[in-house]
């Protein structure tokens, strides 16, 4: 029997915004469009991950399994390689949501 879901302590669940809500959050947004690379040793920091790492699709993947976000690796690629800026912004507007909500 494979196992398909791995027990953790957050319900399955989606991105607290879609893909293309940069307007939920203009500041997070700007910041990535001025300086991605910036935003992206953001989020690896905030992961506590080397800043190389905060930008693509490994440190969606782990965010996602972290926090039993709905998706895929395939998903994740996909998303970055089309849309990345949009993917990093969802990841950061995320984590400030989580933040905001004590549960990072």
């Amino acid at each position: 029997m494979a196992v398909t879901n791995q027990p953790g302590r957050f319900q399955p669940s989606e991105f607290q915004t879609g893909l293309m809500e940069c307007c939920d959050d203009c500041g997070v947004c700007w910041y990535t469009l001025l300086c991605p690379l910036c935003v992206g040793c953001s989020i690896a920091s905030d992961m506590n991950e080397c800043c190389l790492c905060g930008l693509g699709m490994p440190i969606r993947a782990v965010y996602r399994t972290k926090y039993n976000i709905k998706g895929s690796m395939c998903n994740d690629f996909v998303t970055n390689y089309f849309c990345m800026c949009c993917a990093t912004c969802q990841l950061k507007r995320d984590i400030n949501r989580r933040k905001e909500q004590n549960i990072f």
